[in-house]
């Protein structure tokens, strides 16, 4: 029985330190260097979510704490920065993995779309979604009336959709699963509702017209190893389930892609000194 390689804990901190900007490494003070953080990484989480290992822009910027509650906090100029950027094309923002603010290169935002339910047609796919299931009756209302109203803020598409006396929760779960899949992204921020402060929303293949034809050249088993792939570049080391956990893939095509990777030798299998069970690492941790 051959002996099992074990992560090495320091070269797997040195290198979150680094991925995850915390020192040594300079926190980001400006809004290139945030663009720059987001190019390198190709994806990473607007704040940190808890139970998920990923570099955020929040972390990057104010460091290895919870997200401060008062709006002066040096950290939140993170906010200005992603307002600033949303009509600038800089980088896809939306609601993404696990339903949260994911900030996703341009380079690497094709991966993304080749894995979602659309398949080319911005005035069909959701009706096609719609009939086999995939989309809420409140989903179809919201996206159909942006595909007929053009760009509109939360209050007002709310309003031309039919969905005023929606809860709350069915309104915002709609939103996430067009966000989700690729369907729609917020694209500015107007001055409506009671905070003067709204998300103005369009259709995604209609905003960014290139990311179809560019993802039409990604197959499913590429986009999936090259995004789990970028996942490892930087975390380091993680476990199986923290993949299914982080994508929301079926277990299997999770399964399925680790094992290329692995034979690929972009991962190998290895122990942890600390916690138990078998963890996917890159190569240079491991000892």
């Amino acid at each position: 029985m051959t002996d099992q390689p074990e992560i090495n804990l320091e070269r797997l901190k040195a290198l979150r330190a680094r991925t995850f900007r915390l020192p040594p490494h300079p926190h980001l003070s400006t809004p290139a260097g945030a663009l720059d953080f987001v190019n390198e990484r190709g994806f990473v989480y607007f704040w940190p979510i808890t139970g998920i290992d990923l570099p955020s822009l929040w972390m990057a910027v104010a460091g290895e704490r919870s997200v401060a509650d008062n709006h002066d906090d040096p950290g939140h100029i993170t906010w200005g920065w992603k307002d600033a950027a949303l009509p600038k094309k800089i980088w896809y923002y939306g609601k993404i993995l696990r339903r949260k603010a994911t900030i996703i290169s341009l380079e690497i935002a094709p991966y993304f779309y080749a894995l979602s339910e659309n398949y080319g047609s911005l005035e069909e796919d959701y009706l096609l979604a719609y009939e086999e299931g995939r989309l809420t009756q409140a989903a179809r209302q919201i996206y159909a009336t942006l595909l007929d109203k053009g760009i509109l803020d939360t209050i007002s598409l709310r309003k031309e959709a039919r969905l005023l006396n929606a809860k709350e929760s069915v309104f915002n779960r709609a939103m996430e699963d067009l966000q989700k899949d690729f369907k729609i992204l917020p694209v500015g921020i107007a001055e409506a509702g009671a905070w003067k402060y709204a998300f103005r929303y369009d259709i995604t293949a209609r905003h960014m017209p290139e990311l179809p034809e560019q993802a039409r050249q990604i197959g499913e088993a590429e986009a999936r190893q090259k995004l789990v792939g970028l996942y490892f570049a930087s975390v380091g080391a993680a476990q199986i389930r923290d993949v299914t956990k982080l994508f929301g893939w079926p277990p299997e095509l999770v399964k399925r892609t680790v094992e290329r990777l692995v034979q690929a030798g972009i991962l190998v299998e290895a122990g942890h000194p600390q916690k138990l069970g078998l963890w996917l690492v890159l190569p240079e941790l491991v000892d």
